[in-house]
């Protein structure tokens, strides 16, 4: 019961940020929405690991975690920068 009520406000939250991407007025707040989303993301990967007991999720979250911010390093150096 109570689980489901997390999992509406998690998925409420998301598809907020997912509108802030889309509709965001600058590109530093798409990125910032995108950064949220993943971090979010990373951490539904691990209660999923963790409930479901299969903790290959757990390595899972790790890879898009790094490669995740690895992207949001270069969005950072290209808006400040340029090309």
């Amino acid at each position: 019961m109570m689980a489901s009520v997390f999992l509406g406000f998690i998925g409420a939250g998301m598809v907020l940020c997912l509108l802030r991407m889309i509709k965001g007025p600058t590109a530093a707040d798409r990125a910032v929405a995108l950064d949220t989303v993943t971090t979010v993301t990373t951490s539904l990967l691990i209660l999923l690991g963790f409930s479901l007991r299969r903790y290959i999720y757990l390595d899972v979250s790790l890879v898009y975690a790094l490669l995740m911010f690895i992207g949001s390093v270069a969005i950072a150096r290209f808006l400040e920068r340029g090309f």
